[in-house]
């Protein structure tokens, strides 16, 4: 099996250790019954000179789940970043899975009122299983998740056992099939005012992951958006871009920020009493105090403001309004998720995981603690306990059946 890891690696930048050598024993014994063949060493030769063969190994190995309005606030950023210029803008998801994060895209742009011609958007994935999904335009309920479907409603009619996207608006998402590794991802020359490549660095090694977000920088225009996941915030913050300090964005421009010069310190004025005046004595008298009143207990602070803060980078003030929150009300899986997020990214990896256990401890289904800390022991070497967190972290978003 590792000789497969190698030559998916080579493909299309897989790390094996991101999703665990059992997933992709799990993909060659699905291609192995797909063909008939029940040598490993015969496959092998195969995969290496059929390119059709490599693709579907490649798809199925794979993980292409996502739902429409994932992560929503980097939608309506870029809407808005729209609205507040003109000419034709240019958009790229990548990788685009099954279709709903580019169609995700139309309809904000749509429902800010921009013009069809005023935008193109290319969607990019390496499998063209996913990739044919897409174009269909066809979904299921396990697309849509939330609260606030009303977005289904202007957009999709029923179909079936499922919602058909508009025709119009389907047409506005310009799929192919293309790797950001190998120079096929975009028409040569093309920049972007906005990249969503979300949850993808995470499943490179350092090497391919400084590879992949040089190959960004150079798509992305100068004053383009860079979209990520949550989980890939501090890998960026490690290269020549700058975190927007937008809420709940996780985006990036290119270019590190300029700390401005920290003018000279005033002289402190020196009060002299020219003429001092002595107090006027005035008679004693005895106060009475008054009763005591006691002071109402101070409400736990806000933990979304916490939330708000640790995307700006504010991570002192994080800290201290987790740490006042846990004194208020106690145990909260949250808290303890926002705590570790400020000691992982001051590198002190033992005490982020003990927060992280914690977290787990009080939820654990807790999505973004369970993505979190498995990068963490990925990074000290535990791949095992990487990937069962991984395989908690996927399993957390799967809706619950009836």
């Amino acid at each position: 099996m590792e000789a497969f890891a190698r030559l998916l690696y080579q493909e299309i930048g897989l790390d094996p250790a991101s999703i665990g050598m059992p997933a992709v024993e799990r993909a060659v014994r699905l291609r192995l019954a797909a063909c008939r063949e029940s040598d490993a060493e015969v496959y092998l030769r195969r995969v290496r000179s059929d390119r059709e063969e490599m693709q579907a190994l490649v798809e199925s190995v794979v993980v292409s789940e996502t739902w429409f309005f994932r992560d929503p606030k980097a939608f309506a950023v870029v809407a808005e970043r729209a609205r507040q210029t003109t000419g034709k803008l240019f958009f790229l998801c990548l990788p685009c899975s099954t279709g709903e994060e580019p169609y995700s895209l139309a309809m904000t742009l749509l429902d800010a009122g921009i013009a069809p011609e005023r935008f193109h958007i290319d969607a990019v994935d390496v499998s063209d299983r996913v990739l044919a999904h897409a174009r269909t335009g066809v979904y299921t309920r396990n697309s849509f998740r939330g609260r606030d479907l009303a977005f289904r409603d202007r957009h999709f009619t029923p179909k079936h056992a499922g919602w058909a996207i508009d025709p119009a608006l389907r047409k506005l998402v310009h799929f192919h099939r293309g790797n950001l590794l190998d120079d096929t991802a975009v028409p040569r020359g093309r920049t972007y005012d906005a990249i969503f490549c979300r949850n993808l660095l995470i499943y490179f090694d350092v090497a391919t992951q400084r590879r992949a977000i040089a190959e960004l920088g150079r798509h992305l225009s100068s004053d383009g958006l860079l979209c990520v996941g949550p989980a890939e915030t501090g890998l960026l913050a490690s290269y020549d871009f700058t975190h927007t300090r937008i809420s709940l964005a996780f985006a990036f421009t290119k270019g590190k920020p300029i700390a401005p010069s920290k003018p000279a310190p005033a002289p402190a004025k020196k009060r002299v009493a020219l003429h001092p005046i002595p107090a006027k004595p005035r008679p004693a008298t005895v106060a009475v105090p008054p009763p005591p009143v006691p002071a109402p207990a101070a409400p736990a602070p806000d933990l979304s403001e916490a939330v708000r803060l640790a995307d700006e980078g504010r991570l002192e003030e994080v800290a201290a309004i987790c740490h006042e929150y846990l004194r208020h009300a106690g145990a909260s899986a949250q808290a303890y998720y926002l705590l570790g997020l400020v000691s992982d990214t001051a590198n002190r990896e033992e005490e982020a995981a003990t927060h992280y256990r914690r977290a787990l401890y009080l939820d654990p289904q807790h999505h973004d603690t369970l993505l979190h800390y498995a990068l963490l022991v990925s990074r000290r070497g535990d791949t095992t306990a990487a990937q069962a967190l991984r395989r908690r972290a996927k399993r957390s978003t799967e809706p619950a059946t009836p």
